[in-house]
């Protein structure tokens, strides 16, 4: 295993939050989560998460576990509205910690 074939990615954390009070439509409460390490999500036992929230966070995710910039807005930014327009929910998105990959275990294609 060398440095070359080794990438780093963050491990996420996606939590329910929202505002005292605020309607909630899509079947979460406040303090659900959900945790990202590698391509693999995990829910703790016995809570659900929205598909139609879980389909507006997808796109951002992957570009969340990798390393970027400072003043890049992903670095920055951290909570996405829920895709319903009448749900107060946000979902914040937070970085936990570090996992090292290695490029062979993670695709059959050989790295050049």
């Amino acid at each position: 295993m060398t440095e070359t074939d080794m990438f780093d990615l963050y491990d996420l954390r996606v939590e329910v939050v929202a505002p005292d009070g605020g309607a909630i439509h899509c079947g979460a409460k406040v303090g659900d989560y959900f945790e990202l390490q590698g391509e693999m999500l995990y829910l703790p036992p016995g809570q659900g998460f929205s598909i139609y929230s879980l389909a507006a966070l997808m796109p951002l995710l992957p570009a969340k576990q990798r390393p970027t910039a400072r003043a890049d807005w992903m670095s920055t930014d951290a909570e996405v509205a829920c895709p319903d327009p009448n749900c107060t929910t946000r979902f914040r998105i937070t970085r936990i910690a570090t996992r090292r990959f290695r490029h062979s275990d993670t695709t059959a294609v050989p790295l050049t």
